[in-house]
């Protein structure tokens, strides 16, 4: 018997790596006729396999070349969720010469690193029918000098790396998935509840704590990567907590455990109000939504890193920035 995991990540891969004449016989094989797809924005919805096609696979055909995936981490379980099913969870970057234009944004020649996270549902067949998608399009613009925001990343805007272990390919001891995404539950439910005045919450760390001490948390464009957990407070929470902090999370429609690695993800995960500046951005006052994915890997008892990836095109949006148009603007690139 295949194994589904490996059998799409082979065919995620030839996407890229196939001709033209190839591509239409891959697709119809591996994607249902009826596959609905959840881009982040400004993609957004695609319904059908042609669909998916022309909005997604054509366009970052066009706008790369020499395009490659390069894979961090794949991994898949049975959803814990109610919505239930057979889920692939990957971190992945396009790698290529940005040569053609992309979704609004002007190309620049040079080799970019386009950074995706990817949850896809599939059938007893091995073929997609469902998938959410955030590709991080506030990192490329970082990446290419067009910056569109009046504030820099909190933390350090880096490319993000493979697991420390080398081993979140497909990993072979599967039956720990259970308790690593046990782990990660546990964290979420403890990490809701906080000091206004630290933006702290018990028990992170320490002898009872789900976070090893160094634990080392990479975000996405906008937010940035750190360590610890008074980098994680620092670089990301502090900002987030004062502008957003009403903020209500959770609402995942997937959550899956793998080897020493667990995923979740929510679309929306969070419901909130713009209260106070972030990004540059003053406060609105507006009701906010935002897609989240993260992955994480585990040792026996404790979370050692956690890859974030979020729609914040579509959350600078709801708080009146377009930043694609304002790049095309205000950029130097």
């Amino acid at each position: 018997m295949t194994d589904p995991r490996a059998d799409i990540q082979s065919f995620l891969a030839k996407l890229f790596s196939c001709d033209d004449q190839e591509l239409a016989e891959l697709a119809k094989e591996r994607f249902a006729n009826d596959v609905v797809l959840h881009v982040s924005a400004p993609v957004e919805r695609l319904d059908g396999r042609d669909a998916v096609m022309a909005g997604l696979i054509a366009p970052l055909r066009r706008a790369v070349r020499f395009a490659r995936r390069r894979d961090l981490m794949l991994f898949g379980g049975t959803n814990r969720r109610d919505v239930g099913g057979d889920w692939i969870a990957d971190v992945t970057h396009i790698t290529g010469l940005f040569e053609a234009p992309l979704w609004g944004i002007a190309p620049t020649g040079k080799l970019i690193y386009l950074r995706i996270g990817e949850f896809w549902r599939h059938n007893d067949a091995g073929q997609i029918i469902e998938g959410r998608i955030i590709i991080d399009l506030l990192d490329l613009l970082h990446q290419i000098g067009r910056w569109p925001l009046s504030e820099p990343h909190y933390g350090a805007p880096v490319t993000f790396p493979a697991p420390a272990t080398q081993d979140g390919l497909i990993p072979t001891n599967r039956d720990d998935g259970t308790r690593s995404l046990d782990i990660v539950e546990a964290m979420l439910s403890a990490l809701h509840v906080y000091n206004p005045e630290t933006f702290g919450s018990d028990g992170q760390t320490g002898g009872s704590g789900t976070w090893t001490d160094d634990f080392a948390w990479y975000g996405p464009g906008g937010i940035g990567s750190t360590a610890g957990w008074d980098g994680f407070v620092n670089h990301h929470r502090a900002q987030f907590l004062r502008a957003f902090p009403d903020r209500k999370g959770g609402n995942h429609y997937c959550r899956i455990g793998d080897g020493n690695y667990a995923a979740v993800s929510g679309w929306p995960s969070m419901t909130m109000t713009h209260h106070d500046t972030y990004l540059g951005v003053p406060g609105s006052g507006n009701s906010l939504t935002l897609r989240v994915m993260d992955f994480y890997r585990c040792t026996e008892d404790r979370i050692a890193e956690n890859w974030v990836l979020l729609d914040y095109i579509h959350l600078l949006h709801q708080m009146g920035v377009d930043a694609i148009a304002d790049a095309a603007v205000t950029g130097d690139g």
